[in-house]
């Protein structure tokens, strides 16, 4: 239990040293009118500090986004390489911050634990920052479901806007997985319990709250986005926002706070911005861009990851992300796993732990596409394969030997165990990479383009499909969308994290599938349209064994079983 890689992650964390927030802040710079402390080992930045700092004239450091393969039910540990690489790079001298999401209470109450990296690479404190953190998440849902209350509301004293209700699009939400909640009917119990119809919840990451949140530049345009939203429409088909009844103002007044980033520290003591947490197989999957921005003024390495696989949270990165804040990674960092090209090479999920070089060669195609897809944003990209124990050598060696034929580095990441230690090779194969190969960013598709044509590029360039299937009432909503001005719009496609297509068993890198798409909903306040592939839930659900069976308190408070 006391050795070193040998402890649980909440064990290694419990027992880290961790330094009052106020040395953190200082020494990325910060005065103490610079934040607000939330306890001694958290702070909020002050809003007008970040603004003055996004907005002044420093140059910004160099942005490295990491990203993954497809990844299988237990992740693959982007997140916990994030943390590791940051503190490399902090390890060989260079002044680093790191920029994550904050952990939703579905994942860790269900299938994965704690999501705030693990075993020596981990961001402090661990267990407030899995559970509850600065109240963000909690925001987000009450202000998202203060606009839903206000919708039934209006309705029920009389109905001016002439809402009708069989068309509200807009859904309550819960930061839990509870698939009890996925279609429900709302306003039973006679006539002063509003009129009853059918309602649906959604995870808190999925709202477009949070997806206002992540992608405006401040206070203003985040009052701006939530007013935008588009709640429903009335019998005579006309779209009404948050704006028409009169609530953007207050769900700002909610999130007035929750706009200002988080400021924490890894297990090393390197600077750690943790800010929104929007799932990428069902909307954007990055952190705020608040927080990155704001990090690039202060540090000349910065390390963010994107949700998911390339196909997911990369894309999204690079087409939504860096389109709306006008920053572009240096460098991107491939997570790999032997488990993961095993089972993308079709090995069993409970087999991933033997040796098996023929599903790890056929596995390494998944890899090669996602790779490619890199590319194709015209982005450097380095390999890392991050190690666990039964891990063999000829696996090892068989990774490298086909990346190499790739033109790509592989990198042995082992910082679970070791901390930045574990890091400092790929520390310095991006700092490296960064040096000699200048980025050429570009973006997948113009702002002309109309929408089904965004899908195809998607679909076609980085998925791989054949064709884009859908109904003609899917094709219809896409062309209504153009014809209505916001055909301009990025397309956030939500589908499985487990595969290319929309199905998730079909795994590797599959050819000449058609991506069906099942609906499309226009997300006016975060400025995309949400494209629904498969049968992707915005409500997950828990596993036959979730995670909360695991987590416990002891009698002297101490929080146990969190991963």
């Amino acid at each position: 239990m006391t050795e070193k890689g040998v402890a649980s992650d909440i064990e290694i964390a419990q027992r880290a040293e961790i330094w009052p927030i106020a040395d953190i802040a200082e020494k990325i710079g910060l005065g103490e009118e610079d934040f607000e402390f939330y306890g001694r080992n958290i702070a909020k930045l002050s809003s007008a500090f970040c603004n003055s700092l996004i907005r002044g004239k420093k140059k910004d450091g160099k942005l490295i986004l990491v990203t993954a393969m497809s990844p299988t039910p237990a992740g693959e540990g982007k997140t916990t390489t994030s943390v590791g690489l940051a503190d490399a790079l902090s390890a060989i001298g260079q002044k680093t911050m790191v920029c994550l999401r904050e952990p939703s209470l579905g994942p860790c109450f269900g299938m994965k634990g704690g999501a705030a990296g693990g075993g020596y690479a981990q961001v402090l404190p661990m267990e407030q920052i899995n559970l509850h953190f600065t109240g963000d998440f909690h925001a987000i849902g009450l202000a998202n479901n203060l606009l839903s209350a206000a919708i039934d509301n209006h309705i029920h004293h009389g109905n001016k806007l002439n809402i009708d209700p069989r068309r509200i699009s807009w859904s309550r939400v819960v930061d839990m997985n509870d698939r009890a909640l996925r279609n429900t009917i709302v306003g039973l119990g006679g006539v002063t319990n509003s009129i009853p119809r059918e309602e649906e919840f959604q995870i808190s990451v999925a709202s477009e709250v949070m997806a206002c949140l992540c992608l405006c530049d401040g206070l203003v345009d985040l009052k701006r986005r939530l007013g935008n939203i588009v709640i429903g429409h009335t019998y005579d088909r006309k779209p009404l926002c948050a704006r028409d009844l009169k609530v953007d103002g207050s769900m700002t007044a909610l999130l007035k706070d929750a706009i200002r980033p988080n400021l924490v520290q890894t297990i090393e003591h390197t600077p750690a911005l943790i800010h929104g947490g929007p799932f990428a197989n069902i909307a954007h999957g990055a952190n705020s861009i608040l927080a990155t921005r704001t990090a690039l003024k202060l540090a000349d390495y910065v390390v963010t990851e994107a949700g998911f696989g390339s196909d997911l949270g990369g894309e999204k990165f690079m087409n939504i992300v860096c389109r709306n804040a006008g920053f572009s990674p240096d460098a991107v960092v491939m997570v790999a796993t032997i488990r993961a090209l095993k089972m993308n090479g079709g090995a069993r999920m409970d087999a991933l732990e033997q040796e098996n070089p023929q599903a790890l060669s056929r596995g390494l195609a998944n890899l090669k596409r996602h790779i490619e897809n890199i590319r194709t944003f015209g982005l450097p990209v380095v390999v890392t394969l991050n190690r666990f124990s039964q891990d063999t050598t000829l696996e090892v060696s068989t990774i490298k030997e086909k990346c190499a034929h790739l033109g790509v580095d592989v990198v042995e990441c082992n910082v679970w165990e070791k901390g930045s230690e574990g890091g400092i090779d790929l520390a310095n194969a991006v700092v490296d990479m960064i040096q000699r190969v200048p980025s050429d960013f570009q973006l997948l598709y113009p702002d002309e383009m109309s929408l089904w044509k965004k899908v195809e590029a998607v679909a076609q360039r980085i998925y791989g499909a054949r064709e884009v299937s859908a109904d003609k009432r899917i094709r219809r909503k896409l062309k209504d969308l153009d014809e209505s001005g916001c055909g301009h719009l990025p397309v956030c496609i939500a589908k499985t994290q487990y595969s290319f297509s929309s199905d998730p068993k079909l795994l590797g890198a599959p050819k000449n599938f058609d991506l069906l798409v099942r609906d499309v909903r226009l997300a006016a306040g975060a400025e995309f349209v949400i494209v629904y592939c498969g049968n992707i839930m915005t409500m997950p659900g828990l596993p036959s064994r979730p995670a909360a069976e695991e987590i416990d308190v002891d009698d002297e408070g101490r929080i146990t079983g969190l991963f």
